[in-house]
């Protein structure tokens, strides 16, 4: 539907609804639940889809349980802003009555949700604010008359479901997600009023306890100790923290998460907040009503908070990419702020008091829950083994603090920050345009300043999306300038193709290594800095500072190295090489010297796509050649014998790595099992994991060894090693064996065949990955998908419901590697042992 039909039934002299327009879909995919007093009470269901919000009228309203079937009638679309609309519509008009956010969040399509409008289901996963798992819209035939298309919303059966007889979510949580209001306080308020334009009164009417959550007490700021009667403060420069090599020990050290996004301080006079940036710049326009709506109703009078305000991606992790495309899009409903220090509360400057004391007040301030203002939790944890949980999990890194410590703004020493990887700001001194497209950049030439010099650091050439790399082009292009602004001259290849600019540009840059010579190698760009002003942008430091020849060393030269492949997260041809250049020495044993086939896609995964195990024309001279014994007519494979092989593929446009069970040594003989657990639709991941570890049991039984790694894509792979002696008939009949009797063993959570009107709700055991010529993503590979996940071998304790199948990603897996204290499959070649003679006992595989 178009949006002629929204605005035809709609007089906007009259209503504050937003007038709205249709917008390039940026994949945000938003969903929210309005509920809407009109002249029936109802909800209306709201999914981000091309632009514009598909909308369904719920009349019951959304029910957790799965038995229970709720009508949606399809109604006409709605803009995007309407989903931040809450308020009253006049009587009279179209919908009139009162109208709440009850809940909002993202959501996932399982397929493509074109296809699914088409053909009358859409399956799909909530993550709201109170409503989460998977759901299904399903189209029901219309009847003689009906004008609208009739659906039935029903919740999937997993962890988020309810059982029949539990507590109706409708009831439990009443309130606007928004603004914690009831619908019927907006009742009486003068018509036309919303959020956006309108203040919001607090209610006179008393309210059961259990109708909203309950808002914490705050505590006496006089009782902290030092705490001095003053007024309140315009602004304080923040704490900064110093880079540390590891994380300081002793109990009177606090660990925090480093969280990925701005630095901001949250100050409340009376009912009035700002939301200042590090440097004191208000920006409190820029991140939103709801935000300063959650800190306006704070028990506070006046206060002074320091916290960090992030956008967090679908892995619950913060992502300052993710951080900067927001604000740029002008988007504001992902934005959370974690407060982790209070400086100033209620006439009472808290400054000088130790930092236990601060947050022990602080913490009774801020709600708890997951709204948009959030705590944040210190842990006394030990620091060494904290780090290395967050870096495990691709984490930024962790804050460690001294408990006793005062607030004192500046650089000290009672504030340490230790990271999983490198990452500091610089300064944009020029850009190189793409080599693929117009008007858009190719890479950035950055400097840091050392005794007010410029000096040349290098350059960054991924980490940009489409959108981003355009509009850095138009606003460096504004910036030319004549000159290098650099202290010493380029040579001729550091000069290549660059125009320079005014340095007055900051950027987030994460790298893997310094070199000798004082330039960034593997950089990637994670965003602007717009907080920070240029001069005082210099070299971190820090003694862990990785040596160059901890990598590998490359020669193969990338053309159009600044092609995008992954467009939404900035990953390119350059960006692609960077990362196998840092896994290949986990990678290298699982795709060396054996038969692949290959997922291409030249363009980047929004183009075409093929599959391709034959050599081609044009193949770069690392990419090695070999046959197959069995078919001689045929034309030669492609193998790889090194980090150039791997680097030519990249070049070539493979995306995905698929090897054969063998190494071209003994073809006939596999060295390894591979069991490809795929959840069908409504599947919990928990249930996957528990699929893997009965998969590892049954292996354990025939004697072998078993391995865990994410897909990449929805599910998990349990790897054995093999000792090379059965042959593939051998290898497929066991596997098939394991399969088919987990089928039988659980018939209501497993199959084995791949026939797909059989998987809703369960697991495919597929076993057919071990048969010849059959393939399996390798373990480090990219996906070519949306995303850049990664297929990630992992340790067997690793695996929770925090880690999905698509968790790490090209931009997040340095931070797990730099974490490892070894391998998870170190020993995985060690492992192997052959595959006995299988026995049955009681009809189960032993």
């Amino acid at each position: 539907m178009a949006l002629e039909t929204y605005r035809e039934k709609r007089d906007f002299s009259k209503t504050s609804e937003p007038r709205g327009r249709t917008r390039k879909s940026a994949g945000h995919n938003s969903f929210v639940i309005q509920k809407h007093a009109a002249r029936r009470l109802h909800y209306d269901f709201r999914l981000e889809l091309d632009g514009v919000l598909k909308s369904w009228a719920v009349a019951k309203g959304p029910s957790l349980v799965p038995s229970d079937k709720r009508l949606a009638v399809q109604v006409e679309d709605h803009p995007l802003d309407y989903g931040d609309f809450e308020g009253t519509i006049p009587k009279g008009e179209y919908g009139g009555g009162s109208v709440i956010v009850w809940d909002r969040g993202t959501w996932e399509p399982d397929g493509d949700p074109h296809k699914g409008l088409t053909k009358g289901h859409i399956e799909l996963e909530l993550h709201g604010e109170k409503l989460h798992g998977r759901w299904h819209l399903i189209r029901m035939a219309r009847r003689a008359r009906e004008k609208k298309d009739n659906w039935l919303l029903i919740k999937g059966d997993d962890e988020a479901a309810r059982p029949e007889g539990a507590d109706d979510i409708l009831e439990e949580r009443p309130e606007s997600v928004k603004t914690g209001r009831l619908i019927e306080e907006l009742e009486g308020e003068k018509p036309g009023w919303s959020s956006k334009t309108g203040k919001i009164e607090q209610p006179t009417a008393k309210r059961k306890q259990t109708q909203r959550p309950a808002m914490k007490t705050a505590a006496d700021p006089s009782s902290a100790k030092k705490a001095k009667k003053m007024a309140l403060p315009d602004f304080v420069p923040p704490t900064l923290a110093t880079l540390t090599k590891k994380p300081p020990s002793g109990k009177q050290w606090l660990h925090e998460i480093k969280f990925d996004g701005y630095r901001v301080q949250a100050r409340i006079e009376d009912g009035r907040v700002k939301l200042l940036t590090r440097s004191g710049l208000d920006w409190s326009d820029k991140f939103g009503k709801t935000l300063l709506t959650e800190l306006a109703h704070l028990p506070v009078k006046t206060m002074l908070a320091d916290g960090e305000l992030v956008v967090e991606t679908g892995s619950g992790a913060s992502d300052f990419s993710a951080l900067q495309a927001d604000l740029s899009d002008g988007r504001n409903d992902r934005f959370v702020l974690y407060v982790f220090d209070l400086l100033y509360l209620d006439g009472y400057d808290l400054r000088d008091a130790p930092l236990v004391e601060r947050k022990k007040i602080l913490e009774k301030i801020i709600p708890s829950g997951n709204g948009k203002l959030r705590f944040s939790s210190d842990f006394d944890a030990d620091g060494d083994l904290m780090l290395e949980h967050a870096c495990r999990l691709s984490l930024e890194g962790i804050v460690s603090k001294r408990a006793d410590e005062p607030y004192r703004s500046g650089r000290g020493k009672g504030w340490l920050k230790s990271k999983c990887s490198f990452r500091q700001e610089f300064v944009i001194a020029g850009y190189v345009p793409s080599s693929t497209a117009r008007k858009a950049i190719g890479s950035l030439v950055l400097g840091i300043y050392d005794k007010d010099k410029l000096q040349h650091v290098g350059r960054v050439g991924t980490g940009f999306t489409n959108k981003v790399a355009e509009a850095l082009y138009s606003q460096l292009e504004g910036m030319r300038a004549d000159e290098s602004p650099f202290d010493k001259r380029l040579n001729a290849e550091e000069a290549r193709g660059v125009r320079f600019v005014r340095p007055e540009l900051v950027a987030e840059i994460e790298f893997r290594t310094w070199t000798g010579d004082g330039l960034l190698r593997h950089a990637a760009f994670r965003g602007l800095r717009e907080d920070k002003p240029a001069t005082e942008i210099v070299r971190e430091t820090s003694a862990n500072t990785a040596t160059e020849a901890e990598l590998p060393k490359r020669t193969v030269v990338l053309t159009h190295a600044d092609r995008i492949y992954w467009p939404d997260e900035g990953v390119t041809k350059e960006g692609l090489a960077d990362y196998y250049t840092d896994v290949w020495k986990y990678m290298a044993p699982f795709v060396v010297q054996r038969p692949l086939a290959l997922l291409r896609c030249p363009d980047g995964v929004n183009g075409q796509s093929f599959f391709q195990k034959h050599a081609w024309k044009g193949l770069n001279k690392n990419i090695v050649l070999i046959h197959d014994p069995k078919e001689k007519d045929e034309g030669p494979l492609v193998s790889i014998d090194d980090l150039d092989g791997l680097l030519g593929l990249v070049q070539a446009g493979s995306l995905e790595l698929h090897p054969w069970g063998i190494t071209i040594a003994d073809w006939e003989h596999p060295d390894m099992i591979i069991m490809d657990l795929d959840p069908g639709p409504g599947v919990p991941w928990e249930r996957v994991i528990e699929a893997a570890e009965e998969t590892r049991d049954r292996m354990k039984e025939a004697g072998l060894a078993a391995f865990i790694k994410t897909s990449g894509g929805k599910g998990l792979h349990v790897v054995s090693p093999l000792k090379p002696k059965a042959d593939w008939p051998a290898v497929k009949a066991f596997t098939k064996s394991v399969a088919d009797q987990m089928a039988a063993d659980s018939p209501e959570r497993y199959v084995s065949t791949i026939t797909k009107s059989k998987r809703q709700g369960k697991i495919l055991v597929d076993y057919l990955r071990n048969q010849r010529g059959s393939t399996a993503v390798a373990p480090y590979s990219t996906r070519a998908r949306p995303g850049a996940a990664v297929s990630m071998p992992l340790a067997w304790e690793e695996l929770s419901p925090a880690i999905g199948p698509a968790y790490f990603t090209v931009n997040n897996t340095p931070n797990r590697l730099a974490a490892l204290r070894s391998d998870p499959w170190e020993d995985f070649r060690a492992a192997a042992a052959p595959l006995e003679q299988l026995k049955s006992k009681k009809g189960r595989v032993r």
